[in-house]
């Protein structure tokens, strides 16, 4: 017996899509915040700020609704004599019923393709380091990259989309829109 197949397409988020994914996003982090999610504040600030990239706000939706989502927002990682531009993954949302089905990393399947399309070099990933490897992801450690707060080594993870994108920033430290550190 075989599993029933999800039908689900990914496309830009829209501005009328805006309220139903801050409910799917609060109720995607529910569990893991012990129930005091803000991760649908931060993607509804990210949205009104210059770090906001239309198309790297993507949805996972059937015919009924949306099932998952995806942001992707610019940063800057200063290093010692270079500053670059790269993206920030956060967060990346699945309703609670859907998940373990694909969709999270669909999601994020697209949103590499249409990051490098979009001619960015390397993504910046806060996250499970047994999950973000399968899509490339290493530790920033690799390329002496280290966040602007205490975090753990392993789940601090980079992507190059560009051969040597991080490689050119060494000792640098990621600068995250102000919005990443304001409490609601």
């Amino acid at each position: 017996m075989s599993e029933k197949q999800i039908e689900y397409w990914i496309q830009p988020e829209q501005e009328e899509d805006y309220l139903e994914v801050e409910e799917l996003v609060k109720a995607a982090f529910m569990e893991l915040t012990e129930g005091n999610p803000m991760e649908h504040i931060l993607v509804n600030q990210l949205r009104k700020g210059e770090s906001f990239v239309p198309e790297l706000s993507l949805i996972a939706h059937d015919e009924e609704r949306i099932l998952g989502h995806i942001l992707l927002t610019t940063i800057r990682i200063i290093g010692v004599d270079q500053e670059i531009l790269s993206l920030a993954m956060a967060p990346v949302s699945v309703l609670p019923e859907m998940q373990n089905q694909g969709i999270g990393g669909e999601l994020i399947r697209v949103s590499i393709e249409i990051a490098k399309a979009l001619g960015y070099g390397s993504i910046i990933v806060l996250g499970h380091p047994e999950y973000y490897p399968r899509f490339g992801f290493r530790p920033t450690e690799n390329w002496q990259i280290r966040a602007p707060f205490d975090v753990s080594a392993d789940a601090l993870m980079g992507l190059e989309l560009e051969a040597g994108a991080l490689a050119a920033c060494p000792m640098g430290v990621i600068e995250y829109p102000a919005v990443f550190f304001e409490t609601p």
